[in-house]
């Protein structure tokens, strides 16, 4: 209990779904000692509704030219101790990487021991923390890159979308070793309910935010275990992801299809080098398979991946205050 935990919430233009994940965070019974909001320039007046609910006390400037962060102060539902609220206001949609890699940077420059990563529609049960950091007594707590949680759609069945991946071994280790204590080991996973220790941020870095939307959070956590630390799913641990459907990035062919297929590509161009060229060409030859509305957009998708290469920054400590 004495290590302060600071969940990283992003959100755009979802206020009604953003209030409700926050008063799930406030009545965890593993209390949280922080929020960070970061508010993507929503225009749906998400700053209002924060303010009428009591999670910010001002409101924003109207224009903003860069990021501004306020600090205010909420009684957390389960023992009535103060939650730190960090309000960002974004001065642009950066995009769910974007957010990200705002929180995870101001949250480590807090001086945080743990993050807690999620969508602005996720919603944690009350012991979703609780079992989540518990899993960190039981195991070597510095061996322990990332935990994530069972990820629930509203109807109560799996969400296809924030399925971990396993593989039989992880850095030599079978992936149910530690079954017994609900616990498998995994290779990477999603920003829905994603727990980070500090220590594992400053090692390996930031997300990478020029992927804007979609497989960031896969690239952040394999580039974790590929430095040898552990990802553990815990089973006990549970939230339920709200989104109008219970779908797979891959089933999708609006806007998001781009980010879809360049950052995976970006993610073999990063971490399996020697696959990425093989995967580039069946990626183009695939596109006769495709819907029509999509054939140019994934040869540019895969020409922009070919001609560009994303920028990990790593994580420089530049204030030593604590929260």
């Amino acid at each position: 209990m004495n290590e302060k935990i600071c969940a990283v919430v992003v959100t755009y233009n979802r206020k009604d779904l953003l209030i409700g994940c926050l008063e799930a965070l406030r009545k965890q019974t593993r209390p949280l000692q922080g929020i960070y909001i970061i508010d993507n320039a929503s225009t749906d007046s998400t700053p209002t509704l924060l303010l009428d609910k009591g999670y910010i006390k001002e409101l924003p400037p109207l224009k903003l030219d860069e990021p501004t962060e306020k600090e205010f102060v909420i009684e957390n539902l389960t023992n009535s101790e103060p939650i730190k609220i960090h309000y960002v206001r974004m001065n642009e949609n950066t995009g769910s990487s974007g957010g990200f890699y705002e929180g995870v940077k101001r949250g480590y420059e807090r001086g945080y021991d743990w993050l807690w990563l999620m969508d602005d529609d996720t919603i944690p049960t009350e012991t979703a923390l609780e079992n989540l950091i518990n899993k960190t007594i039981t195991l070597d707590v510095n061996k322990v890159g990332f935990l994530c949680s069972k990820v629930l759609w509203t109807d109560g069945n799996p969400h296809i979308m924030n399925i971990p991946s396993v593989k039989p071994l992880i850095n030599g280790i079978p992936f149910n070793i530690y079954e017994e204590k609900n616990i498998l080991l995994v290779e990477s996973a999603r920003f829905v309910s994603l727990l980070v220790r500090r220590d594992v941020v400053k090692t390996v870095g930031l997300p990478i935010k020029e992927f804007f939307i979609w497989a960031d959070d896969m690239e952040y956590t394999l580039r974790i275990t590929r430095k040898g630390f552990a990802g553990l799913y815990t089973n006990d641990s549970i939230v339920v992801h709200k989104t109008k459907a219970n779908y797979a990035a891959f089933q999708v062919y609006d806007w998001r299809f781009y980010y879809n297929v360049k950052n995976w590509l970006w993610v073999y161009k990063l971490h399996y080098k020697n696959r990425y060229i093989y995967l580039l060409l069946k990626t183009n030859l695939l596109t006769p398979k495709l819907p029509l509305k999509v054939w140019h957009v994934n040869i540019k998708a895969s020409i922009d991946s070919f001609m560009k290469k994303p920028k990990i920054d790593s994580c420089v400590e530049r204030n030593k205050h604590e929260c």
